[in-house]
């Protein structure tokens, strides 16, 4: 559905995407998950029409899309600073995305996605009287809305507090399901994109280290940064290796290729007592 195809950009002269390449298939949930600064919310924009590309290009359906502005791609945009209006209440809010884009029959859609967000009989109430989770879901609802082709988020969570954070990812998941839409979703957060993705793409410095699902990425992480990105630390050097075997500082391991390095994963680790232990 969404093809990146060798996506370079730099800013100033700091190269801030470096050969991007990615394929998002129809309804799938993809995850861009990164520590700051690592270029995922320029990728977005990308893909949003917001930035330019110094080389490469952005398919839609198998067409370039480089070419055609931000409003008339037909994407619905959300990001961590809400930006509803303050003098409009919860509909007005909601209607503004279909009234911008001339649509007929607008006031049965506001219903139907503010009860899909979990807001029926919202429809008056002044943005103000809301909390942080009722405006991020307004702020879904506008998004969701005029139908979008494709729908991306820009750390959309980030601005509330954990528990509320958790509760909102699987929501969120949810509802992007039950429509049936196409996503890319950037977080630094690792619980969140683990509660939303069906792929995740590990980001650092400007190129992605793996592209996998998230059972994948977490079991079997391809490289030190990944690893550790996810909190798994226990990585040790390899000191030799042969066809079969590697040497550590923890003794032999048996491999299947010639890694210059080992995780030792927190969840594959079991206890066995010796015989001599058992009474």
């Amino acid at each position: 559905m969404l093809e990146l195809r060798s996506i370079f950009r730099t800013l100033g002269n700091q190269p801030v995407l470096k050969g991007i390449e990615l394929d998002v298939a129809y309804g799938e949930i993809v995850c861009i998950l990164g520590p700051s600064g690592c270029g995922k919310t320029t990728l977005l924009r990308v893909v949003a029409g917001l930035e330019q590309v110094d080389r490469g290009d952005v398919l839609l359906e198998g067409q370039s899309i480089l070419h055609i502005p931000v409003q008339q791609r037909g994407f619905g945009l959300m990001f961590q600073e809400f930006a509803l209006f303050p003098h409009m209440n919860v509909e007005q809010n909601v209607l503004f995305g279909l009234k911008m884009q001339k649509q007929a029959n607008i006031q049965p859609r506001v219903r139907e996605v503010l009860e899909l967000v979990g807001l029926a009989g919202f429809e008056k109430r002044d943005v103000s009287q809301l909390s942080g989770g009722e405006r991020q879901r307004v702020a879904l609802a506008r998004s969701l809305a005029p139908n979008p082709r494709l729908l991306m988020l820009d750390e959309p969570l980030g601005s509330l507090d954990a528990a509320l954070r958790e509760r909102l990812a699987i929501d969120l998941r949810k509802i992007i399901k039950q429509v049936g839409l196409t996503a890319l979703y950037v977080t630094h957060d690792q619980q969140e994109a683990f509660a939303l993705a069906d792929r995740l793409a590990i980001m650092n410095a400007g190129a992605f280290d793996q592209v996998d699902i998230p059972e994948n990425v977490y079991h079997r992480p391809k490289t030190e940064f990944s690893a550790r990105f996810l909190g798994l630390d226990n990585i040790i050097p390899v000191i030799t290796a042969d066809a079969s075997t590697v040497k550590t500082q923890l003794g032999l391991f048996r491999i299947v290729n010639r890694p210059k390095q080992l995780l030792i994963h927190p969840n594959t680790i079991t206890h066995q007592p010796s015989p001599d232990n058992i009474r």
